[in-house]
């Protein structure tokens, strides 16, 4: 998983074109790009594409965004979307892992309801909307097994904040939200799931996120989060580990496979202990050789 591109879920025209683009997840959306007005619409066309697609062998992972479990919108959100079996769910707003179980039982329920194979259903939490949740993001270790994810956002935290903008004159965010961006990082790590990047807001700007996409894979971000097709070919450049990296990752395991007693080994004239092996076996779990 390198690119999840959100789609508005009450439009089939780009629902289909999302299918085209390459991302490895649709993240269809009922919540921030849908109209109170038109909830029920984007829930009928979503089950109607998840309906047609799921039984498809090419195609991208499927997950829907749904409303809060504040909004009173949760529950119709999850009877008209479950009985079409999305690969997960994504909670927006979560405040800890109280919230991702919740969303949790809710989902056990509907899989047993609609057939649908216990525990399947995914969770990928947006977890730093509030600054609730930013004060929650160390609970998130043991909250679900359905748990797959954690991001971040930092548009709705800006608004909750009161903040005049998330980003400097030079582009680049501001304190609070380098902050949040951290903690998802160090949160993710210790609930021992993907840490996913945000969204880059300004879809023409390709050289900007294409910096961005380098600083989060430099600090341990797996994937991130794109707004508009012509952004995945970049995501995904960015979060491919390159034919050099995974021959390094390679000789890093092979030669503590050659020394199984040893707490530090010498490859290409540095010295590697057991961090760098590890960072290595990941490194070869997201490029499919391990």
């Amino acid at each position: 998983m390198r690119s999840l591109l959100f789609v508005p879920g009450d439009s089939a025209r780009k629902l289909e074109k999302g299918l085209t683009c390459g991302a490895d997840v649709l993240l269809i959306d009922l919540e921030d790009s849908v109209a109170l007005s038109a909830k029920e619409e984007a829930r009928r066309v979503t089950a109607e594409f998840l309906t047609e697609q799921r039984t498809k062998a090419e195609r991208p992972r499927l997950f829907v965004r749904v409303n809060g479990l504040t909004t009173g919108l949760l529950d119709a959100d999850l009877d008209s979307v479950m009985q079409a079996g999305p690969d997960g769910v994504v909670l927006p707003k979560t405040v800890g892992g109280t919230d991702v179980a919740h969303l949790g039982a809710k989902l056990a329920v509907r899989e047993a309801e609609f057939g649908l194979e216990d525990g399947a259903t995914r969770i990928l939490a947006i977890a730093t909307e509030n600054a609730a949740g930013v004060f929650a993001l160390g609970t998130f270790a043991g909250a679900s097994h359905r748990l797959m994810g954690m991001t971040w956002g930092g548009e709705d935290l800006s608004a909750d904040l009161g903040a005049e903008t998330n980003r400097g004159a030079d582009g680049g965010y501001t304190d609070p939200y380098r902050l949040a961006r951290s903690l998802t990082l160090l949160g993710a790590t210790a609930a021992a799931v993907d840490a996913v990047d945000s969204v880059f807001t300004n879809f023409r700007d390709m050289t900007g996120l294409e910096a961005e996409c380098r600083a989060a894979r430099r600090d341990g971000f797996v994937a991130k989060m794109a707004i508009h097709p012509a952004q995945v070919p970049i995501i995904n450049q960015a979060f491919t580990p390159s034919q050099e990296a995974i021959e390094k990752a390679q000789a890093v395991i092979e030669a503590f496979k050659a020394n199984p007693g040893a707490g530090v080994v010498g490859v290409n004239g540095e010295m590697l202990d057991r961090p760098h092996l590890l960072r290595a076996e990941r490194l070869l779990r997201r490029a499919g050789k391990n």
